[in-house]
C-alpha cells in the first residue's frame, strides 16, 4: 500500500506520477473538501502508512465490535 498524489485534468482524467500504478490496479480516493487540499506531514504520512501495513496484516477490529467494547 502506498499514498500518492494526483491532479484531476479538465476532462476528470487523474494525472498521476508515471509507472505509479499499474494497469488493473484498485485504488481509493480520499478527497478533500477544502479547494486548498490536503498536506500531511512526515510524522503524519509515517503514521498513516503504518496503519495501512497494520490493516494490511489483518490487524484490525471489527466496528461493531469497537462500539459494543466502547459501550460497556
Amino acid at each position: 500500500m502506498k499514498v500518492l498524489t494526483a491532479k484531476v485534468m479538465d476532462d476528470g482524467r487523474l494525472d498521476v506520477p508515471e509507472g505509479s500504478l499499474r494497469k488493473g490496479d484498485t485504488i481509493t480516493l480520499l478527497v478533500p473538501e477544502a479547494e486548498e487540499g490536503f498536506r500531511l506531514s512526515p510524522e503524519e504520512k509515517s503514521f498513516l502508512l503504518e496503519s495501512i501495513a497494520q490493516t494490511d496484516r489483518g490487524e484490525v477490529v471489527d466496528g461493531w465490535q469497537l462500539l459494543s467494547e466502547l459501550g460497556n
